[in-house]
């Protein structure tokens, strides 16, 4: 019998938001991954990539800074060099712990690129704060380079970038390849690294990509039995953060939507995960999407945690 083909959206509690906080924290999380394979399902591995990509950029605008003859690193070479390392830390820890197993399961990290519209409204109107504080003078000399800064009372002003929406994965045959191998696959990290295809050419966008968005298209991309999302809470809540807060365990596509029109999910934080689920369903109607924390993963795979997404019955492509 053929393993679940699935695809698992690892958050920020799974990674960390230091280098040496990271390679603590994927110790445990290749622990709960491993249990997946012992479940017997073949990973293809997604993850976030916030505070490593605003690490690196940081670290480089202040070279720059130090030794005027390097060169600012672009935004997405930024996000390739999270990809690099984010997957470095999960696949060998991820390995070694399926090793420990009894398990010799191949580990890869595909350094994956995503096409983005340059049109996209998002560039108009970048919401995705990154980078160090800066002063005045030094927003005044971004503004002026044409990038966006936004000003934090009290604290400084920070580097502003879009977050559009992902038009095509541009190395899918290669995961689908490793996948359909029985392997596991790291890919499409921090959303993938936002290109722009031009004729032949793909050149780098100075934006960011929701890793929530790019693990919905790639789990209808791979076409999987289901679609895994681990954030820092165990499951949906309805009214979360008040008095009336209480678990959502299950719901359809109808009811997603519904909770979306009654502005249920917050705008960074629940609702883009939602939003993938959508987006998964509506190509994959007999999948299913479960949300839960890394803590929780491996009783919510059992049906004893976490909040399972389904198809609207009588949903087809």
């Amino acid at each position: 019998m053929s393993r679940k083909k699935v695809v698992v959206s690892l958050g920020h509690d799974a990674l960390g938001y230091t280098t040496k906080a990271q390679r603590d924290a994927v110790v445990k999380t290749a622990k709960a991954l491993a249990d997946l394979v012992e479940a017997d399902y073949q990973l293809t591995i997604t993850h976030s990539n916030g505070p490593q990509v605003s690490m690196i950029h940081k670290a480089m605008t202040e070279l720059r800074r130090v030794y005027i003859d390097y060169t600012p690193a672009p935004m997405c070479v930024c996000s390739a060099m999270s990809q690099g390392y984010v997957g470095y830390d999960i696949q060998n820890s991820l390995r070694a712990e399926l090793l420990s197993r009894g398990r010799a399961v191949p580990v890869s990290t595909i350094l994956t690129q995503v096409t983005v519209d340059p049109y996209d409204e998002a560039f108009y109107e970048p919401t995705k704060v990154i980078g160090r504080y800066m002063s005045r003078e030094d927003a005044e000399t971004e503004l002026k380079k044409g990038n966006y800064v936004k000003e934090d009372p009290g604290q400084g002003y920070r580097r502003v970038v879009a977050a559009p929406r992902p038009i095509e994965i541009v190395e899918i045959e290669a995961i689908r390849t490793l996948a359909d191998a029985n392997q596991v696959v790291i890919a499409c990290g921090g959303g993938g690294i936002p290109v722009i295809e031009q004729q032949h050419a793909l050149k780098g966008a100075s934006a960011v990509i929701e890793k929530d968005a790019i693990a919905g298209k790639l789990a209808a991309e791979l076409s999987c039995d289901e679609l895994i999302i681990l954030t820092g809470v165990e499951c949906v809540y309805s009214d979360f953060g008040r008095e009336s807060q209480s678990p959502v365990t299950s719901m359809d596509t109808e009811k997603a939507r519904e909770m979306i029109a009654a502005k249920e999910f917050g705008e960074g934080t629940m609702l883009p995960k939602i939003e993938a689920a959508l987006e998964y369903l509506g190509k994959v109607p007999g999948g299913k999407v479960i949300i839960t924390s890394i803590d929780r993963v491996k009783d919510a795979i059992r049906g004893k945690a976490g909040t399972v997404i389904t198809a609207q019955a009588g949903q087809s492509l």
